[in-house]
């Protein structure tokens, strides 16, 4: 303290905060702390108020506000709430950004991705809510058309979602809007979408169950080969009331569309448990009724 008046020199205000000259100093020049005088030589002089308001816009500035936020709460021209409201607004906004970047770069990583490729996994990643509805939609009146199922369908990426999340609506985007995927979908679900008043099609349990699947899972487990005896007996049994070559065309129409990561993929985008992959199940199934029912 200057021994007259009791007033700080800016490098005795460094020394007593902890702060650089050069900082203290910017924040002068920008009015966020202003001297309380200056000396006869033209000096800044700083008072206890002064100390204190450096600690405020410390604090302040370790929290992520600009100086000229921080100018507006210590003029009285903005309370601390209401600069911290819109801050959280700004800092959410930015970590939705951040969490949406990372998971592009963790899926260009995994893929590696050209520079094409990320450019377009970025654009995906960033679509506004009424722009990825309108994929679903045209999705849906394409692939499902006139079917029950699928009407309801709703996909879509929540306000904060996780990176797994964004990675599965990149792939599903791509998946959704990729004709030949689309066409073999339409086909696919032409086969197994049970229709109100008829019959369930043949072989349609496979999809929209897990019985199927668990069972050959349980057979694999047990050593079972699609190409015996055993795994003959176990389709027949499996189908007895359904006709193999229906059964089989809907199973290889299902595999042939990648109904099963579709799937996946879908629950993943919901934030949903879904079931394991069952790929190779279904690859097993196929085998089996092959060479139990050749054409």
């Amino acid at each position: 303290m200057d021994d007259d008046d009791g007033l700080l020199t800016i490098g005795q205000l460094a020394r007593r905060t902890g702060l650089p000259v050069r900082t203290l100093r910017f924040w002068s020049d920008e009015g966020a702390v202003p001297p309380a005088g200056r000396s006869a030589s033209g000096y800044r002089l700083y008072d206890a108020a002064g100390v204190a308001r450096v600690e405020l816009v410390r604090t302040l500035r370790e929290l992520g506000l600009g100086l000229d936020d921080v100018s507006r709460v210590l003029d009285g021209g903005a309370t601390v709430a209401e600069v911290a409201e819109a801050h959280v607004a700004a800092l959410d906004a930015r970590i939705r950004f951040l969490k949406v970047s990372r998971a592009v770069l963790s899926t260009v990583s995994k893929r590696g991705s050209t520079a094409e490729e990320t450019a377009l996994m970025n654009r995906l990643a960033r679509l506004s809510a009424a722009e990825r509805t309108q994929i679903i939609e045209d999705f849906k009146a394409e692939v499902f058309g006139d079917l029950d199922r699928g009407r309801e369908l709703r996909i879509d990426l929540p306000d904060d979602p996780t990176p797994e999340q964004v990675d599965a609506w990149i792939e599903l985007a791509e998946l959704l809007q990729d004709p030949d995927f689309r066409a073999r979908m339409r086909v696919f679900l032409r086969l197994n979408t049970p229709v109100p008043g008829r019959p369930q099609p043949p072989g349609a349990r496979i999809w929209w169950a897990r019985q199927v699947v668990e069972i050959v899972a349980g057979a694999r487990r047990d050593g079972m080969r699609p190409d015996g005896p055993d795994a003959a007996a176990l389709v027949a049994d499996m189908f007895r009331a359904d006709d193999p070559a229906a059964v089989l065309a809907s199973l290889e129409a299902g595999i042939e569309a990648g109904a099963d990561r579709y799937r996946r993929l879908v629950a993943a985008v919901r934030g949903q448990r879904s079931a394991p992959d069952a790929s190779a199940e279904l690859r097993w199934l196929v085998t089996a009724l092959r060479l139990a029912h050749p054409s």
